[in-house]
């Protein structure tokens, strides 16, 4: 098989599986290294060793090109196959297998790691419709947001994206907006009214007291160009950056106001997230909310986590109706208008 094709989906799964950046980074890097040259250049470096001594290859990597280009599934790359046959979670198959697309992941224009182009394709071959990219807002600084201009010339590249498409998939135009601490949106109104989707988010003081907190929330659900209210209490349960307790507000108040606006409720599908908890979930649903699986994927195995939001859902008895992710492009593009 294709070298760089071989170490890319030894990337994928890796990422899957939640393995250590460094180790995914080591793939990708490898992809990278050989990506300019021809198969017999691969194939002759890899006889005569020259390709042991690039820069990015390791033992593991040079493993991996060597079998690929005799022709064969690497050993490694077919036992990541052979596990990945395995649900990353047990429950919400039927539910999971509802999920036409995606409204929430990044790219390296913000703090994702892969290109715009990897996440859509890595997104397509997964299944999904339609892929929201929602790279950060100019306000998260330490995840490099977009400015309004470098958003523009994202909108560029979005749309010779789908134009070179079938048509079978859409890469959607959208935003993770910081909801600032006076309840508004951090990007201009104008750029917001060009995107298909817009994901609000708070990502500072979260340990406000619950009026300032709720009193922010409700700006910017408000606000009539937000469509899905993002990992809203922003709790960490788990994972490399440590635990974090869930933001304090009003939830009757909140939820509320997303039922009233049509503003979805996102399960976010992270696990170290698992974001809102349960009791919320049922809260959101009492109160008549609408939802969104969405997978918050930094990299292109993270695409699967939709797996675990939708096992959450499930277990919460979300109707698939309910979950905006479940419905096909033209209605879910018509709902995302509703109030632009």
């Amino acid at each position: 098989m294709d070298p760089v094709d071989a170490l890319n989906e030894i990337a994928f799964w890796l990422e899957r599986e939640l393995a250590p950046s460094f180790k995914v980074k080591a793939f990708r890097n490898a992809a990278a290294a050989i990506s300019p040259l021809t198969d017999d250049d691969v194939a002759a470096r890899a006889h005569d060793g020259r390709l042991r001594r690039m820069k990015g290859i390791g033992d593991r990597t040079f493993e991996v090109i060597v079998q690929a280009t005799e022709g064969t599934v690497p050993d490694y790359l077919q036992a990541l196959r052979e596990r990945a046959k395995q649900p990353l979670d047990a429950g919400g198959g039927e539910l999971h297998a509802l999920l036409k697309g995606d409204l929430h992941s990044h790219s390296d224009w913000s703090d994702g790691g892969s290109p715009i182009e990897t996440m859509a394709q890595a997104a397509r071959l997964l299944g999904r419709e339609y892929l929201g990219l929602t790279d950060h807002s100019p306000n998260l600084t330490i995840a490099n947001g977009l400015s309004s201009e470098r958003l523009s010339q994202q909108l560029d590249l979005v749309d010779a994206f789908n134009a070179g498409g079938d048509g079978s998939f859409r890469l959607l135009a959208g935003i993770e907006v910081d909801i600032l601490e006076n309840g508004t949106l951090d990007q201009e109104p104008e750029m917001l009214n060009r995107l298909d989707v817009v994901v609000a988010s708070v990502h500072s003081k979260l340990r406000s007291e619950s009026r300032v907190m709720t009193r922010r929330m409700l700006g910017g659900i408000e606000d009539p160009h937000t469509d899905v209210l993002g990992h809203c209490t922003g709790r960490l349960v788990t994972g490399s950056r440590g635990s974090r307790p869930e933001s304090e507000f009003d939830a009757a108040r909140v939820f509320a106001a997303c039922a009233e606006n049509g503003v979805a409720v996102e399960i976010n599908s992270r696990p170290e997230r698992q974001d809102p908890p349960d009791d919320l979930i049922q809260r959101a649903l009492d109160a008549g909310c609408l939802f969104s699986i969405d997978s918050d994927a930094h990299a292109p195995g993270q695409l699967d986590f939709l797996q675990y939001g939708a096992a959450r859902a499930a277990a919460n008895g979300v109707p698939a109706d309910r979950i905006v992710t479940t419905w096909p492009l033209e209605r879910l593009l018509e709902w995302t208008g509703r109030r632009r």
